[in-house]
C-alpha cells in the first residue's frame, strides 16, 4: 500500500482566494531588524527652539536737585550696568561734570549712591528719575595719603637744615651739631618714606575720591598742627 507523504510547512500559506500570504517568522524578523535599526541611531530628538531673548534697556533722567530742571536724559542703560557706568555716560553728554564729581540721589535730600550699585535694582519702571548735586574738584584716595605723609617728611627737613627764613642768622650759620639731632632726622625720613612706598606698592586703596577741600584739612591738621606739638 501506498503511504501518504507528510508536507512540510509550507512556506507560504494560501488564502482562500489562492493568493500567497507571507509566514509570521519573516514579518517578525523584519520587524526586529527594524527595531535594531532604530536603536542603533540613538534618541530621536527634537530640533532645539531657537529662543529671541529682548533686553529691555533703562532710561535715567537726571534733574538738578535744586531746580528740579531736567538736565539730560540718559537712554539705552542695560539693565546691568551699575550707577557708575551712568555717571560715565552722563559724563559724555555733559562733558563739563567728571564722573568723580557727580552726585545722584533718589531723592532731592537722601543719601547719595553708591556707585556699585546695580540700577536695575532702583528701576520701579523702565525710566528712572534721580537728582544731580555738583560735588565741586575732587582728588583720588590716594593722592591724599601721599599728601599726608609728604608733608611732615619736607617740614621736618625744612627745620633740619636751619633755614635763615626760620632761624636767625648766628642759629642758622652753626654747622656742628649734636649726633641726636641727625639720628633723629634719619630715623623720620626713614619712616615717612616707609609710609610713601607702602601707599603706592602694599596698601589697597580705594578707587574712590573725595573732594579737594577734605584734603586742605588733612593737609592743615595733620602737617601744620601736628609739627607745632612735637
Amino acid at each position: 500500500m501506498f503511504r501518504r507523504r507528510k508536507t512540510s510547512t509550507p512556506e507560504h500559506k494560501r488564502d482562500f482566494h489562492g493568493a500567497a500570504v507571507p509566514a509570521p517568522h519573516n514579518d517578525m524578523r523584519t520587524f526586529f531588524s527594524l527595531s535594531q535599526l532604530v536603536l542603533s541611531s540613538g534618541h530621536l530628538r527634537p530640533p532645539p527652539v531657537q529662543r529671541h531673548s529682548k533686553i529691555t534697556y533703562l532710561e535715567v533722567e537726571v534733574l538738578d536737585a535744586q531746580s528740579k530742571k531736567q538736565i539730560c536724559v540718559v537712554d539705552k542703560i542695560p539693565p546691568s550696568s551699575t550707577l557708575l557706568d551712568v555717571k560715565h555716560k552722563f559724563h559724555k553728554v555733559c562733558p563739563q561734570w567728571s564722573p568723580s564729581r557727580v552726585g545722584l540721589r533718589l531723592e532731592r535730600n537722601g543719601p547719595y549712591l553708591k556707585d556699585s550699585i546695580n540700577i536695575k535694582s532702583l528701576a520701579a519702571s523702565s525710566i528712572i528719575t534721580l537728582y544731580f548735586t555738583d560735588m565741586g574738584q575732587q582728588v583720588s584716595w590716594t593722592t591724599v595719603f601721599l599728601t599726608e605723609y609728604i608733608g611732615p617728611l619736607l617740614i621736618y627737613l625744612l627745620f633740619y637744615l636751619r633755614l635763615s627764613s626760620i632761624y636767625d642768622a648766628k642759629e642758622s650759620a652753626r654747622s656742628l651739631r649734636h649726633p641726636v639731632v641727625h639720628l633723629a632726622c634719619a630715623c623720620h625720613c626713614l619712616h615717612y618714606v616707609r609710609c610713601l612706598l607702602e601707599t603706592l606698592f602694599v596698601h589697597k586703596i580705594s578707587e574712590g575720591h573725595t573732594p579737594l577741600k577734605n584734603m586742605i584739612k588733612v593737609i592743615f591738621l595733620r602737617n601744620i598742627l601736628c609739627n607745632i606739638i612735637v
